[in-house]
């Protein structure tokens, strides 16, 4: 069962280096700033980069995290997650079966699930996932595939179906979290909106304080 202590805790970062880049950043730096500012929830997605390169890369955010207390799920690779000891894994609905996963990862480690509509927030009840994440509430750059965007009453709707944690993404930032965070959902996880940004620990500041004030 995951508590939420602090409004930190309901803020979710995935990482993006292409977008930190654009905005003059490296990756290492946005967490750094990410976690000083409140950030208890770090997801390394990488797509591109080789096994040992994304190893490499893990072993140093987890130098970040950790002297955070922020939890580090890596997005997909379970092999990633078992290399460097993270916290837990992101799988998504064409990735490992989540049995398998949790069989590998053992009964310990964090297993979140994305899902991208009510039946399948539904399938996932029956599962111990210890989250969801729900997709996609506004549009959005970073995910193409938004053919069916949920927005804040398709949110409220599965978030009123489930018993589990949610977490919502896609097209999330200052201007819309309040409103997000206002369906029932537990946490909110944002992309460029701290990756994005030129100062991301004064946008994480701004995210946890209407955050806060939505809930």
């Amino acid at each position: 069962m995951i508590h939420f202590s602090t409004p930190g805790d309901r803020l979710y970062l995935v990482t993006d280096s292409h977008i930190s880049r654009q905005a003059g950043h490296s990756l290492a730096f946005v967490v750094e700033e990410a976690c000083r500012a409140g950030v208890r929830w770090v997801q390394l997605r990488e797509k591109a980069l080789s096994t040992q390169a994304f190893v490499e890369l893990g072993l140093a955010i987890q130098a970040i995290t950790r002297p955070y207390g922020a939890r580090l799920l890596i997005n997909d690779r379970i092999d990633v997650a078992l290399a460097i000891g993270a916290d837990g894994v992101h799988i998504g609905q064409d990735d490992m079966p989540y049995a398998l996963a949790r069989k590998l990862l053992g009964p310990d480690k964090i297993i979140g699930l994305s899902v991208n509509n009510l039946s399948e927030a539904e399938a996932a009840c029956h599962l111990d996932v210890d989250y969801l994440g729900i997709a996609t509430i506004y549009p959005t750059g970073t995910k193409t595939d938004t053919s069916s965007l949920l927005g804040p009453a398709g949110l409220q709707t599965i978030c009123g179906r489930t018993n589990l944690a949610t977490f919502a993404i896609g097209g999330i930032g200052a201007g819309n979290i309040r409103e997000v965070m206002q369906t029932g959902v537990s946490g909110a996880a944002v992309v460029s909106a701290i990756c994005g940004q030129v100062s991301p620990y004064e946008a994480t500041r701004e995210l946890i304080q209407k955050l806060e004030a939505g809930l």
